[in-house]
């Protein structure tokens, strides 16, 4: 590992393929750790090649054993586990008479796996002498949207489970935080980006800061968050929205085309 903020230290981030995963990767091992990148399909990681500081797991943050090989992973090569980031994740909400297996998908990505990151990191963050949990939720589950329930509900979760979790651990020097992106480019915004540019570019107008947040810019708050610079934080549910939830939403913000001023 080579010198930085990270040096010496290892972490586990799920989601880790594309999006804000890949950039926290990214970020991480440039500032000196290793990292064990966990997602659905290893061919996905062609850009992780030259990166010899990152080791690969495939499989679903569904299944048990996919996170508790990650974790042996970061053991065995580097022989210590500091931190998770919990950033996996789905959209899927049906209509509220359709079929709930998209609901029960996207609880048991968003919520449950989440909760087999942590059960599986603990253990090993105890053997290191405390760490820090970073799960990602969105702005989605401090409010609602429309057409979004599942989501909503399954963000708000993810957002309570890490309050509840920072309480419990806070005495074994184990911090839990929230990063909550607003509109993002990732590879599950791009479609909307691109293919509905009427409603991407809605979406923007409803920013204070007038444009889309950059996968980088959630990395580095969740690198903030994981580090020693964040000794003191726990239980904390951080926006990283360029303004959104600042705003009650009743008025479009300066700067876009609707906006009073």
């Amino acid at each position: 590992m080579s010198d930085g903020r990270f040096r010496d230290r290892a972490y586990v981030v799920t989601g880790g393929a594309s999006g804000i995963g890949r950039a926290t990767v990214e970020r991480l091992v440039a500032e000196g750790a290793g990292v064990v990148a966990v997602d659905l399909d290893a061919t996905r990681f062609d850009w992780a090649d030259d990166l010899h500081a990152v080791e690969v797991v495939e499989g679903s943050v569904a299944d048990e054993a996919v996170n508790a090989a990650a974790v042996d992973a970061a053991t065995d090569r580097w022989g210590r586990l500091d931190g998770i980031v919990c950033n996996a994740g789905v959209t899927g909400t049906p209509p509220l008479d359709g079929d709930l297996a998209p609901f029960d998908r996207t609880m048991e990505i968003n919520v449950r796996a989440v909760v087999l990151g942590i059960r599986a990191a603990v253990p090993q963050l105890r053997v290191s002498g405390g760490g820090s949990i970073v799960a990602i939720a969105s702005t989605s589950g401090m409010r609602g949207d429309p057409a979004m329930w599942a989501y909503n509900a399954s963000k708000g979760a993810v957002i309570n489970l890490v309050r509840g979790m920072a309480v419990d651990l806070a005495h074994e020097r184990i911090r839990v935080n929230a990063v909550c992106p607003g509109p993002t480019r990732t590879g599950m915004t791009t479609g909307l980006i691109e293919g509905a540019p009427v409603v991407g570019d809605a979406i923007v107008r409803r920013v204070p800061m007038q444009r889309w947040g950059e996968s980088s810019e959630l990395a580095a708050v969740v690198a903030f968050a994981l580090s020693d610079d964040a000794s003191f934080v726990t239980g904390a549910v951080i926006p990283v929205d360029g303004g959104v939830t600042a705003s009650t939403g009743q008025f479009a913000p300066p700067g876009s085309e609707e906006s009073l001023r």
